[in-house]
């Protein structure tokens, strides 16, 4: 999951957090199925491996690796799905792991389940016991989480392989923060080695503990990096004045609203569960641009979020237009985007069909429908996505009664470690549907 610098100021709000933290409780208490015996024996499955689960997520917590070195986390989780006797594959990238079960039963589905792996470099301050030992290292932003969900959903769907349709494909991903490990799997053949027709996602944050929560097409606001080149005869000061009046001339919001303010993602009035959200319809920028010289030229770079992608077309133009309306018209050298990464678009089919699985077998406050795009955030899936139809969930992991706080990549970032079990039994309820379904 990609965040900008911008975020790592964020103040959480508990007095707006705790307005949905009671309804959290009670949605937590629903996930025990509706009474199939097919989802009670998850249920009952995934409180009996719980602690075990526990227990893995807070070794990985202890000792987290950065992309590209997941070479301890890999083994962990290929001893793991060995031990429950799933056909294990590492030769397709770097430290990635795919672990293949098979169904006892003819015909069924085959489909995939994601979880990512590595870590972040930092050195935030962290409240929990087992904290990082490896110096500048430490998982900040969930994937320990994502991980024992992953190997939980493994084992309880392995439990019942004799009753299963079709294949699962448990893709375990590598470098993640640094938006590669996807894009490289898939160009390394990981489709040609599986053939899913259909993938699915998860990632833990600040939302309440339990809450799951999806909506067809974008989840996150479309993310771009751009540049402004102008000649160096442009001042530091001048270039930054002239950022802030782009700033102020591109930005959209609706209706005065602060989509910036990350915090109030659960707020009941303009958070992300109301139809009415302040997370959509807005383009926003990094406050200031990052102006500097190199190569004899004045540089302006920043981030900008953008939720219509019929619209990003039409940046660079409008950019370019200010600027040569602006007494820096004859000091332009170019506008260019220099990153432009893919965005998550859940399926609509797949989506909607997930949402009437989780709400029949867990009961309609288990899943809520999102109503908006985050901006900071993204994750590569997107590259699965444009490759297989799929469906990639929010999964709340904040509990303000216990002062735990699931914003990502920020300081004092924690989970309430409920939401493991909420992930297991939820998920692996949907998988066998879809593994089973018509």
């Amino acid at each position: 999951m990609k965040i900008t610098l911008s975020i790592l100021l964020f103040i959480f709000n508990f007095s707006v957090f705790a307005q949905s933290d009671n309804q959290a409780f009670k949605n937590l208490a629903r996930t025990t199925p509706k009474g199939d015996l097919a989802h009670n024996l998850v249920s009952s499955e995934t409180d009996r491996i719980y602690d075990k689960l526990v227990s893995i997520r807070r070794d990985l917590h202890a000792n987290p690796e950065l992309a590209g070195n997941e070479k301890r986390t890999q083994q962990i989780i290929k001893q793991y799905l060995i031990r429950l006797g799933i056909e294990v594959d590492t030769s397709i990238y770097a430290h990635s792991i795919v672990g293949i079960l098979k169904g006892g039963k003819k015909g069924g589905r085959k489909i995939a389940w994601r979880a990512d792996m590595d870590a972040l470099p930092g050195d935030f301050p962290d409240s929990v016991i087992f904290k990082s030992k490896i110096k500048g290292v430490q998982h900040g932003c969930g994937h320990d989480v994502h991980l024992a969900i992953g190997l939980g959903i493994a084992e309880v769907l392995a439990k019942r392989r004799q009753l299963l349709k079709g294949t699962v494909y448990f893709i375990f991903q590598p470098e993640e923060e640094t938006f590669k490990g996807a894009k490289k799997m898939i160009d390394n053949g990981l489709f040609s080695r599986i053939n899913p027709s259909e993938i699915y996602s998860l990632h833990v944050t600040a939302l309440p503990v339990g809450q799951i929560m999806v909506k067809p097409n974008e989840m996150f606001a479309y993310q771009r990096r751009i540049r402004i080149r102008l000649k160096n005869e442009v001042t530091e000061e001048e270039a930054k004045a002239l950022g802030d009046e782009i700033h102020s001339s591109l930005s959209r919001v609706q209706n005065h609203a602060k989509p910036w303010e990350i915090q109030h993602i659960s707020d009941s009035s303009t958070g992300l569960m109301n139809p009415n959200t302040i997370f959509k319809d807005y383009l926003i920028m990094d406050e200031h641009f990052k102006v500097y010289a190199k190569n004899n030229e004045r540089y302006l770079d920043t981030y900008l979020y953008e939720t219509d992608q019929s619209r990003l077309g039409k940046i660079i133009p409008e950019i370019e237009q200010i600027i040569k309306e602006s007494r820096y018209a004859e000091k332009l050298l170019a506008v260019s985007f220099i990153q432009e990464n893919p965005t998550v678009v859940n399926d609509e089919k797949l989506t909607e069909k997930a949402i009437a699985i989780l709400k029949k077998n867990y009961g309609d406050y288990s899943v809520a429908r999102d109503y908006g795009q985050v901006p900071y955030f993204n994750d590569d899936f997107a590259y699965f996505q444009q490759k297989v139809p799929g469906v990639y969930f929010f999964l709340g992991g904040s509990n303000a009664k216990k002062g735990i706080v699931a914003m990502n990549h920020a300081p004092n970032f924690n989970v309430d470690e409920e939401c493991i079990k909420v992930g297991v039994k939820s998920f692996s309820s949907l998988l066998i549907e879809r593994l089973n379904g018509k």
